[in-house]
Order: C-alpha cells, then sequence, then structure tokens
C-alpha cells in the first residue's frame, strides 16, 4: 500500500486502492433494459424534498414532471416512461432506509434508447441568458452526478455576495471499479463542451479547467481535440491531475489544482470556485439546448460477478436487480451489492432500491472477495501508528474520532471535527488493526443528527 503525500497536482493525503476499471473501461455506452415499472424517489438530491404532483391512477408521460418543491435547494423529478401512476408509497432508499417514491406502470414496453444530441454548428452559448440558462437546468431537475446531488442551479446561479470565478470540471473518477464518467468523456465529448460553455456563461466564470486524473490519456487527448474544434474556448482548459484517491472529492480536487483550501465547513463558492462533474456538464447541455429533463443517466454495472459488466444508460428509478439482470445475472456466489464504489459506496440488502440521480455504479463482489476480506482483516487493537492521520484528505484525527463514538463520547467527536470528514474511507482502507474506522464516524454522525433533532429549540 502506498501512502500519498502532496505533489504538483494532487492533495494531502491519500491512498492508491487497487483501480480493477479494466472489467468496464473499454465497454462503450449501451441501452439499458426496458423497464416496465420505476419507482422515481421524491429525495433524489440534498435540498426539500419533492412533493408529488401527481396521484393514483394519473397517466404520465416520458418527461413529465411529477414531483418538485418551491424552495430555492432542490430540484424536480420526471418520470422516464410513458405509463399510469400505480401508487406512492414508501421504497427502499440508498441513504435514507426508506423513503416516499412513485411508482410508475409503464403501458408501453419499450427499450431504453440512447439520448440523442446534435450540436449545430452555429452553437453559441450568448445567446442564452443566465437566468434562461439557469431556469432551464433547474426546469430540468439537474443536480450533482458524482457526488451527493447538490441541485446545479444553486451552484451556478450568479450570487453577488460569492462572485465566482473559477470553474472546474470534474473528470477524475477515483473510485475503484467506476467508468461511467470516464466513457461520457470519450463518447459525448460535444455534450461535455457545451455545458461547460453554459455553464460559464450562466456562472461567469473567466476561467474553467478540467481536471482528469492522469490513468486517462484517452480522455484528455479526446476532450483537448473536441476544445480545439470549438469556437470560442479561451480560458478552458484540460489539467491533467495525480492518480490517487479520493482525487475526485470537490476540496481535494481544489486543493490539487489551485492549492486554494475551502474552509471547515465552508463551500467553494466562498473562494469564488465551483465545480461541476463531466455527467453533470453533458446533462446541462441536454437540458439548455434539447429541452430535456433528468430522466436517464449512464450507470456502470461491474464487478467479479456480473457476467457481462459494462455501462448501460438507464431509466431513473430502475431497480438495482432488474439492471443486473440485465447484465446476465451473477456468474459467482455474490456476497455485496453496492451501490457506486467499494470504497463509499454503499452496500444494499434490497434489490428493489431503485436507481437516483447519483447512482453512478452498480458494484457486485464475490463471496471469495468478502471472504479473504474478513480472514485477513481481523480487527486488532489499535497500535497508534498514525497512519490514518497521514492518508485523511481533510487532515482529521480519525482515531480520536472512531474511539469517541465508540465510547459514546460525541460531544468529543464534535471537537474533533467529525462533521467534516468526507468518509472516502481512506482510513480504513489502511489502517494495519483492520478497525473499521469510517464505520465508527458514520455511526457518530448519525447519533449526532438524532441527538440534535431532540433538543428542544
Amino acid at each position: 500500500m502506498k501512502i500519498g503525500v502532496r505533489s504538483k497536482f494532487s492533495f494531502s493525503g491519500g491512498v492508491h486502492p487497487p483501480e480493477r476499471k479494466g472489467l468496464t473501461s473499454d465497454s462503450e455506452i449501451r441501452a439499458g433494459p426496458a423497464v416496465k415499472q420505476v419507482a422515481i424517489m421524491l429525495s433524489q438530491h440534498i435540498g426539500a424534498v419533492c412533493r408529488p404532483l401527481v396521484r393514483k391512477g394519473n397517466m404520465v408521460q416520458a418527461g413529465q414532471k411529477i414531483g418538485d418543491s418551491d424552495a430555492f435547494v432542490s430540484a424536480p423529478v420526471h418520470s422516464p416512461i410513458h405509463g399510469k401512476v400505480k401508487e406512492i408509497a414508501l421504497r427502499s432508499h440508498p441513504v435514507l432506509g426508506r423513503s416516499e417514491a412513485i411508482v410508475i406502470d409503464a403501458y408501453e414496453y419499450v427499450p431504453t434508447r440512447q439520448p440523442r444530441f446534435e450540436l449545430k454548428d452555429d452553437f453559441d452559448e450568448n445567446k442564452y441568458s443566465a437566468e434562461q440558462i439557469c431556469d432551464a437546468v433547474r426546469q430540468a431537475g439537474i443536480v450533482g452526478m458524482g457526488g451527493a446531488g447538490f441541485p446545479t442551479r444553486v451552484k451556478i446561479e450568479p450570487n453577488p455576495r460569492l462572485p465566482k470565478d473559477i470553474m472546474i470540471i470534474n473528470g477524475c473518477e477515483c473510485e475503484p471499479y467506476i467508468t461511467c464518467d470516464y466513457r461520457i468523456m470519450l463518447e459525448r465529448t460535444n455534450q461535455i463542451i457545451a455545458g461547460i460553455k453554459l455553464a460559464r456563461r450562466a456562472s461567469g466564470c473567466s476561467r474553467v479547467l478540467i481536471g482528469i486524473e492522469d490513468n486517462k490519456p484517452q480522455a484528455m487527448e479526446v476532450i483537448s481535440a473536441v476544445l480545439k474544434s470549438h469556437a470560442d474556448t479561451a480560458g478552458i482548459r484540460v489539467v491533467p491531475v495525480k492518480t490517487k484517491y479520493p482525487q475526485g472529492g470537490e476540496r481535494q480536487l481544489i486543493e490539487a489544482i489551485l492549492n486554494r483550501n475551502v474552509p471547515t465547513g465552508g463551500i467553494p463558492p466562498a473562494i469564488g470556485v465551483v465545480v461541476l462533474n463531466v455527467a453533470t456538464a453533458a446533462a446541462i447541455a441536454e437540458a439548455v439546448i434539447n429541452g430535456s429533463p433528468l430522466t436517464h443517466r449512464v450507470v456502470t454495472v461491474t464487478g467479479e460477478a456480473i457476467a457481462n459488466p459494462g455501462n448501460y444508460n438507464c431509466a431513473i428509478g430502475t431497480s438495482v436487480g432488474e439492471l443486473i439482470e440485465f447484465c446476465g445475472g451473477v456468474t459467482k456466489k455474490s456476497a455485496k451489492v453496492i451501490l457506486g464504489g467499494p470504497m463509499m459506496g454503499i452496500a444494499v440488502a434490497d434489490l428493489e432500491t431503485p436507481i437516483t440521480k447519483t447512482t453512478n455504479a452498480i458494484t457486485v463482489l464475490t463471496g471469495e472477495q468478502i471472504g479473504k476480506a474478513k480472514f485477513q482483516r481481523r480487527q486488532t487493537p489499535c497500535i497508534r501508528c498514525g497512519r490514518c492521520l497521514l492518508v485523511c484528505p481533510e487532515n482529521l484525527n480519525p482515531t480520536r474520532i472512531a474511539h469517541a463514538v465508540k465510547n459514546n463520547r460525541l460531544d468529543i467527536a464534535e471537537s474533533y471535527y467529525i462533521s467534516a470528514c468526507m468518509e472516502c474511507g481512506c482510513c480504513s482502507y489502511i489502517c494495519p488493526a483492520n478497525i473499521e474506522v469510517t464505520g465508527y464516524i458514520k455511526t457518530g454522525k448519525t447519533l449526532l443528527a438524532r441527538q440534535k433533532k431532540k433538543m428542544p429549540e
């Protein structure tokens, strides 16, 4: 195991887990399954939960808005299919456990197709006002598609109190196994560049830096070539960054490219920066130019247990189980199904859990992998080696926080900035005592949230 250190176009801390991207890196984006039913979660983003705009028995059209909120920090949801609302009920949610969803039965069994995006030669982002772009992005329900799902309109909207001068486009995809963003960079390059130019126009940024890890030279070449073919791309350039996990973290990428630090508890606009994922940029172009809402996304279905790993354009609301079956099911005894990658992903027990706007991958690990991990990672007492401090990208003391949580001293955990932890898993990965440090921290956050909810105002 290599421990990351600060170098040019990198960040302090970090680790180098096996990449395992070869399973799907050469797999072109293909159409996902034709769904007979979808479950559209009303909470797929940071911010206010949407309220249903339809009722049981209503007929809906593909692209129709079916949920929305009046809150500023929110994003509407849309139906990806023509169908009938079966019910509005609780469904398994990867983060919230159970949450309300609109369940739609398809009345037209049509295979999922690839989006058609044509960028006209006379495309000029300047013919759109910042207000038009922001409104189109909001109406399309676009959220960050590479992280926690922060509403994109809020990110790119001009704010005189927090003016933005630099936009960073995140093309790192540092998590093991996942390759959906890589394929988007290769196959939907024109969409990405158009979306970047529109986001730049809306936000008022003067510079755009596209950060791509140096293990993706083909993506750098393709994007650089398309940039040259587009008009008015001055101030937009590709920046190779060191391949290291979690290079794709928003704060880590800003540190690597700009050598700036976002204040603890702060947001990038506080230092004049806005960060967008490459898939989000592509979705912006579809929303503004084509008027298309965010109803589908590319998902990497991968892992040694999957029969046909690949990258698939899927209807949001498709169940995890249906997507796995579409990929030929499992060839070996699967032991764990993860939404996302093995470092930051969330294990799910219910295969009826639906795909959301932020689901970038389904990773299925084999029983052999889990069995070896359990045997090799038998927990022993902390030896105070300090490795978790060296690899923590947020410069925290993970062991102190974990011990505080273990001993039910949440006040001490707070004093060590537990809320600043990004739950990347570097500390657990590097720990020679095999302590699930990140697990303790996640538990501590949950307990703190419950504690504060009960406190009188």
